[in-house]
Parts: C-alpha cells; sequence; structure tokens
C-alpha cells in the first residue's frame, strides 16, 4: 500500500490535473470541466492528509471527480446547457489541439473529427447516467472494471453488467445514426 504520510499535493496535482480535466471533460463538457476540476483539487487538498490508501489514489480521485460531477450535473444550470457543452469540445481555436499542444489540424479535418464526435459524444451522453459513467471510465478512461467499481462504490458485477448494457446501448444507436466510418 502506499504511504499516505508521503503525499505531496503538488506531485499529486501535477500528475493527476490533466487525466481529471479530461475526464471532466467527456463527463459534462467543456465550459463546466475546468472549473470542475478546480473544486475536485480543493477537495483533494483539503482531504489528503486523512487519505488512508485504503484504495489506489487514482481511484480516490475519481470518486471525488465522479461525485463531483454528478453534484454539477443534477444543477438546473447544468440541466439547460448540456447539450451545447458536450458539442464543443473537439478541438481549440487557437492553432492548438487541446490535448496534445500540436498544430491544429486543416480545416477539412476539423470538421470531419467534429462530425465523428458529434456522432459519438451525442450517443455517450444520451445513454442513462449510470452507464454513460462506466462507458466513459473503460473505454475513455481505459481503467479495469475493479478500479470502476470502487470508483462508484459498486460491485464489479454489477459493472460489467452497466458496461455490457452501456456499450451496446451505443453500438445501437451508432449502428442506426452514424455512418460506420463515423465510428471511430
Amino acid at each position: 500500500m502506499l504511504n499516505t504520510g508521503e503525499l505531496d499535493f503538488e506531485k499529486v496535482y501535477a500528475d493527476y490535473e490533466p487525466k481529471i480535466l479530461r475526464y471532466l471533460i467527456r463527463l459534462t463538457g467543456d465550459s463546466e470541466a475546468e472549473d470542475l476540476t478546480q473544486e475536485v483539487f480543493v477537495k483533494v487538498s483539503r482531504a489528503l492528509e486523512t487519505f488512508r490508501g485504503e484504495s489506489q489514489l487514482s481511484t480516490w480521485l475519481y470518486r471525488i471527480a465522479t461525485n463531483s460531477a454528478l453534484d454539477k450535473m443534477r444543477t438546473r444550470s447544468f440541466r439547460q446547457n448540456a447539450q451545447e457543452s458536450a458539442l464543443n469540445d473537439s478541438c481549440n481555436t487557437q492553432g492548438k489541439v487541446i490535448w496534445t499542444g500540436e498544430e491544429s489540424p486543416s480545416l477539412e479535418q476539423i470538421l470531419l473529427q467534429k462530425d465523428r464526435f458529434h456522432c459519438f459524444a451525442g450517443f455517450v451522453q444520451k445513454l442513462p447516467v449510470n452507464y454513460r459513467l462506466v462507458v466513459m471510465l473503460s473505454v475513455m478512461e481505459e481503467l479495469a472494471c475493479n478500479e470502476i467499481a470502487d470508483i462508484l462504490g459498486l460491485g464489479q458485477d454489477v459493472v460489467k453488467i452497466r458496461l455490457h448494457r452501456g456499450r451496446a446501448r451505443l453500438f445501437q444507436e451508432l449502428k442506426a445514426h452514424c455512418k460506420p466510418e463515423d465510428w471511430l
């Protein structure tokens, strides 16, 4: 287990802030994710000394992020802006791709990426929250079922069922509404 007495907030922030931000962007959209990420790390900074190491640090962080996102998603203002924010996070207009810092692709590539993103993300956002969380943590964050179970406070069998059902629903929607080349 991790020696919890040696946890340094600055190191934790440097190591996990990009991952938590990416996760929250996918869950809540660009417009909310930055502020929400800061809220998460304020909570982490206040509670880091109480972290007992009974789970992995990453699991604890994702649980805080997930709970914060769920709280935010329950607010009226979030629900009113949810569709708009889900469609705005594929790339930055100032010449750099958000995730990599590389030069932006051509206008044609951007439009194709946006079409693909809209097709995929739109259907992910339409999944019921219990399926959406599991699908996002598994597919987009590449976490194992046992980690997802710890983050969400669920049994592994429940996670596996939700993941299977969420993927099945997502596949059916993609199959019915998107061209196969848009799935990637």
